[in-house]
């Protein structure tokens, strides 16, 4: 089982999974803390560009919530993809974590934006 070992070896490797890490807790932390101020209990959770006036969809909290359950989904996920591909492609193991950061960052503005229309 060398795999694990190397992998966590490579810096720029844990460069990445820290900044992953810090991402997902981050977004978590914001969408739970967000939601505990407001005291509505309808969130708008989606735009439909083809409904004209009532674009927006209003949703419940449950559905603001998985926001922060997808960011640390994506954290497992990546995670998961990356230590196993290491062994095959340094490369591709780093590729799996960049695109776990850049979906986090994309699950951070939307949920911001989602949150900002509350």
């Amino acid at each position: 089982m060398a795999t694990p070992r190397t992998y966590f070896r490579d810096h720029f490797v844990l460069l990445l999974l820290t900044t992953n890490v810090f991402l997902a807790l981050f977004t978590a932390i914001f969408v739970f803390l967000r939601i505990s101020t407001s005291h509505n209990n309808s969130y708008i959770t989606q735009y439909r560009s083809n409904l004209g006036v009532s674009a927006f969809q209003t949703g419940s909290i449950s559905e603001i919530i998985s926001f922060g359950i997808f960011a640390l989904l994506i954290l497992i996920i990546s995670v998961s993809l990356s230590v196993r591909t290491y062994s095959i492609n340094r490369n591709l193991s780093i590729g799996v974590i960049s695109a776990g950061i850049i979906l986090t960052i994309l699950d951070i503005i939307v949920s911001n934006s989602l949150l900002t229309l509350h």
